[in-house]
């Protein structure tokens, strides 16, 4: 006998008959009709565009761009392509939604555990705040903080300065930053090479349970480049502190009042509704936890860290991430304030060159890559937080 025949239906045959099933029809059909109704849409789409003269491509990209941008993590100024002020509002964006998902994970946690503090004083204030920071639009507090930072706070010659070196004033806040020579660039990318290795290693050791401890190779993939690119280069440390240089301050880090108006307010925002999920998911834990952790002997600050918070996680972080996503996407808000992240970008470049199509289609393209990099992390996260069946 045929050893094909013999192990059963011929190869051809099992696909055939998968292929004729009526699902698999059904769906086979589904997509040919959304890519028939992709490139019809595509070439009227291409035919308006050509009858009425307007270019269209995304070869726009590599002209130079006579706009200035206020705030950017890398160099740019008018005369740089467009290319290069989109990366500039992508990095900002990045910027202020990192340190917001941050700040407002923290606070989210601090007002959670006032809400169930035994102070009844401490649990209303908590309470109070999450109700106004929950109810009031979100645009609106970015107005706020943005015309009380401006108007509120004194000029630049009477600059506060809580701290030597620190300086806060109606152009912003500034703050010393440490000056590598020319070469913190090539540092910075280094370490954000070893971020990602360290990072792939984590990965890999969670698909390996068998695999060591891992400590030691994880800090030296996550810094060893950088202190390599530091060693290799002769580059020098030295203390960059603002000065007070004619109408402004030089030198250090300065943080625009946009910047600051939009990180208050997306973590004041964003920090009530983590509340809300952080104070749920210590709820979801059986009370018999805490119980046994203090019949144990530990505090009730222990109990909460050790035993509480780390169950709970896996309670948390599913409707959490949902929050996140929601911080990132909001920070497009900016653009009623001013501040150059990558929607102000393509509505300033989409007035230069009338490139519509192209403009949002790149804003859509990143805010989607943006969302769903954070959800295949925090997927991961959830599944290593999750409890173990035995």
């Amino acid at each position: 006998m045929s050893p094909h025949i013999q192990g059963g239906a011929r190869p051809g045959a099992r696909v055939f008959a998968a292929l004729t099933r009526p699902t698999t029809l059904a769906q086979l059909l589904f997509l040919v009709a959304v890519a028939v109704l992709i490139i019809v849409v595509s070439l009227i789409l291409q035919s308006n565009l050509d009858r009425l003269s307007v270019k269209s491509g995304y070869g726009f990209l590599l002209e130079k761009a006579p706009f200035e941008l206020g705030e950017s993590l890398i160099d740019y100024s008018a005369g740089d392509t467009y290319l290069r002020a989109f990366a500039v509002g992508v990095l900002n964006t990045l910027k202020v939604a990192v340190l917001g998902v941050f700040l407002s994970t923290i606070l989210g946690l601090f007002i959670a555990l006032g809400q169930l503090s035994p102070s009844t004083v401490v649990a209303r204030v908590c309470r109070l705040y999450i109700e106004t920071a929950r109810n009031v639009p979100l645009l609106m507090q970015l107005i706020f903080w943005y015309a009380f930072l401006t108007t509120s706070l004194p000029r630049v010659k009477q600059a506060l300065s809580p701290v030597e070196g620190v300086y806060l004033s109606n152009r912003g806040l500034f703050i010393p930053a440490l000056d590598f020579g020319g070469a913190g660039g090539a540092i910075a990318l280094s370490f954000l090479i070893g971020l990602v290795m360290a990072v792939s290693l984590l990965l890999w050791k969670s698909r390996d349970k068998a695999a060591r401890n891992i400590a030691w190779p994880f800090w030296g993939l996550l810094l060893g480049p950088a202190l390599a690119v530091f060693l290799l280069s002769g580059a020098t440390v030295s203390l960059d502190v603002p000065q007070l240089k004619g109408f402004n301050f030089r030198g250090g880090i300065t943080l625009t009042p946009e910047f600051l108006a939009l990180l208050l307010g997306l973590t004041i925002y964003t920090a009530a509704f983590n509340a809300e999920v952080i104070r749920g998911g210590i709820l979801g834990v059986a009370k018999g936890q805490t119980e046994a952790a203090t019949a144990l002997g530990l505090k009730r600050g222990q109990a909460m860290r050790l035993v509480v918070i780390p169950q709970a996680l896996r309670i948390i972080i599913p409707p959490i991430s949902n929050n996140y996503l929601n911080l990132t996407k909001e920070s497009s808000l900016a653009v009623a304030i001013g501040y150059p992240e990558l929607v102000r970008v393509a509505n300033v470049t989409l007035a230069e060159t009338s490139q519509s199509i192209e403009c949002i289609s790149i804003i859509m393209l990143v805010f989607l890559t943006i969302s769903l990099s954070t959800s295949l992390f925090l997927n991961w996260f959830n599944a290593r937080a999750e409890l173990v069946s035995r």
